[in-house]
């Protein structure tokens, strides 16, 4: 509030994205990206770190976008070291949609390794997006821990950032598929494939990569007969 207790723009904003009515808050996250102030955005960061509603986040990361890019990186980025996984996964999507390069020393091995599956996925794809052409074949090293882990879907988030990395991640890739842990193997030959075909889905990958992990199988036993 001002000295005379009139209400800012800012305090209008946060009582706004209070409404327990989630249409509400998506309208009130829109309005304040189509007349963008400076004081907005610690009111939608601030939002973005307990908000529950998939699309008011979202629209959030929209509002955040269109703020001054100065402001808005200063206010996200130290959302990274949130102790709520929330606040870290939605700072790393919205860096993911500036895509401003100057966010990339701050994607850290912990956030490529949280232990939050929503963060970790997110901290992939994000990296991925932002790593400098130097960066990236180290970045791959980095990522190939993951293969092989996690449900399909977590799997397929590794795949995907395999595909923004391109020929980058290929001797990552290689060294996976010749792990001896049938998962990784796997997992590697699928996101080999999506790699070279990444209008793929992912169940047609893993498909291709079960038939190319057989018939390297069968030619090292034919082999060590």
């Amino acid at each position: 509030m001002t000295s005379d207790d009139t209400p800012t723009a800012a305090d209008l904003l946060r009582r706004a994205l209070g409404s327990p009515n989630g249409s509400e808050r998506v309208r009130s996250a829109m309005a304040a990206g189509t007349y963008p102030r400076p004081e907005y955005v610690p009111v939608l960061v601030e939002q973005c770190a307990h908000e529950p509603d998939f699309t008011v986040r979202e629209t959030l990361t929209w509002a955040l976008t269109r703020q001054d890019r100065e402001v808005t990186l200063d206010r996200v980025i130290p959302e990274l070291g949130s102790p709520l996984p929330r606040a870290r996964a939605q700072a790393l999507h919205t860096l993911s949609k500036i895509r401003d390069p100057r966010a990339w020393p701050a994607i850290t091995r912990e956030l490529l390794h949280d232990a939050n599956s929503d963060v970790a996925r997110t901290a992939w794809r994000t990296a991925a997006g932002l790593a400098p052409e130097a960066e990236r074949a180290a970045l791959a090293s980095e990522l190939a821990a993951h293969f092989g882990l996690g449900p399909d879907d977590l799997q397929q988030s590794l795949s995907r950032a395999f595909v923004t990395l391109g020929d980058s991640g290929r001797d990552a890739i290689d060294a996976a598929a010749a792990s001896a842990e049938w998962n990784v193997r796997l997992h590697a030959l699928a996101t080999d494939h999506l790699v070279s075909n990444p209008d793929d889905g992912y169940e047609a990958a893993v498909a291709v990569a079960r038939r190319a992990a057989a018939r390297r199988d069968a030619a090292d036993w034919n082999d060590d007969v």
